[in-house]
């Protein structure tokens, strides 16, 4: 077992990454909390998936950015080399040809901060999820 030093949890890996403090309560909190060099990969994130799902609710679910309608759609997160999307995995095995530039495995795409974040995909791996009910 490993102690986190900053907060305290106790988990059963050592150096398990997790969110030290307060979970962040909107997406606002969340991506205010994230240094100050890949805010803005999140912020487009948000955007692209706000269009994509005008009648979705944003919440955070998991500590994670959540687009929500009667269930998570999609959510997504940052990380040090990447951003985290998290569509589930049959969206990740019906956009697996479009997604083969991307680390991905079981429900999850990394998106890292050194390519172009492929905005439109994202938009179209979003509404595929919202329209065929396949979620995480």
């Amino acid at each position: 077992m490993w102690t986190c030093p900053k907060c305290g949890r106790t988990f059963k890996k050592q150096n398990q990454g997790h969110y030290c403090g307060k979970a962040p309560e909107t997406i606002d909190e969340y991506i205010a909390a994230q240094p100050e060099e890949i805010r803005q990969y999140l912020k487009e994130v948000r955007n692209v998936l706000h269009a994509a799902l005008p009648e979705a609710e944003e919440r955070i679910s998991w500590s994670m950015p959540t687009f929500w309608k009667k269930h998570n759609i999609i959510q997504f997160a940052g990380f040090k080399k990447h951003i985290g999307l998290y569509p589930g995995s049959e969206a990740v095995l019906e956009f697996a040809e479009q997604l083969k530039a991307y680390k991905t495995s079981k429900g999850t795409i990394q998106l890292p901060y050194n390519k172009p974040l492929p905005l439109e995909l994202i938009g179209e791996i979003a509404a595929w999820c919202y329209e065929t009910g396949n979620h995480p």
